[in-house]
């Protein structure tokens, strides 16, 4: 990831948001009480968390990331927004992470992944991963590429291409692993599609 993104981390937002729609009604919806508490596995640049932070000044948040270089970036943009003191991030593998090590937390009221399992090869680890660090009453929610099913292949096969150019995959099977997750856990997903199968949305709850 940090070869990928150390030189990538200085326009990433400015160009990203030309096609990761959704962030922005996940984090409208995280419906956080006072004194909530945010994972975001995968969070980048920072991007997400400030933007949470801001919308929802009840809450606490917290970001993981592999990438070190990434996390530089959102240590710097996180303290320029004055929110040092309400975000904290830590590096860590979003498949096999401690998080009372890293965060003095075990579990979370919400936990979030936008846009980062269609980058992580053991996806359905971090899942799981993800789940297990969510508090009984908690939420976890995800927004992230969809295989593009209902859109024309002169569109599809171009973007599917481009997309692996930046070691990006969408994950055919990701409704069915959600609702695997959720029922081995007690729980129920629901999963949404976004713009004819651009993108997927999920809640497990």
């Amino acid at each position: 990831m940090d070869r990928i993104y150390s030189a990538q981390r200085h326009i990433y937002d400015l160009t990203r948001k030309y096609y990761l729609f959704g962030r922005d009604a996940l984090i409208d919806e995280l419906d956080l009480r006072r004194g909530d508490t945010v994972l975001e596995i995968g969070c980048g640049t920072g991007r997400n968390l400030i933007r949470a932070a801001r919308a929802w000044p009840q809450g606490r948040f917290y970001g993981l990331d592999i990438s070190e270089a990434m996390l530089t970036t959102a240590r710097a943009r996180t303290a320029s927004a004055g929110l040092s003191d309400r975000i904290t991030l830590a590096q860590g593998d979003a498949a096999r992470f401690d998080a009372a090590s890293l965060f003095g937390l075990p579990r979370f009221d919400r936990v979030v992944f936008s846009y980062t399992l269609s980058m992580i090869p053991p996806w359905r680890d971090a899942l799981a991963q993800g789940l297990a660090v969510t508090a009984p009453a908690g939420r976890m929610a995800v927004v992230d590429f969809d295989t593009q099913h209902d859109w024309p292949a002169l569109w599809r096969r171009p973007f599917l291409a481009w997309l692996k150019r930046f070691e990006v995959t969408p994950r055919h099977t990701l409704r069915e692993e959600l609702t695997r997750l959720a029922q081995c856990h007690g729980r129920h997903s629901q999963t949404e599609t976004l713009w004819k199968g651009y993108a997927c949305k999920a809640l497990v709850r």
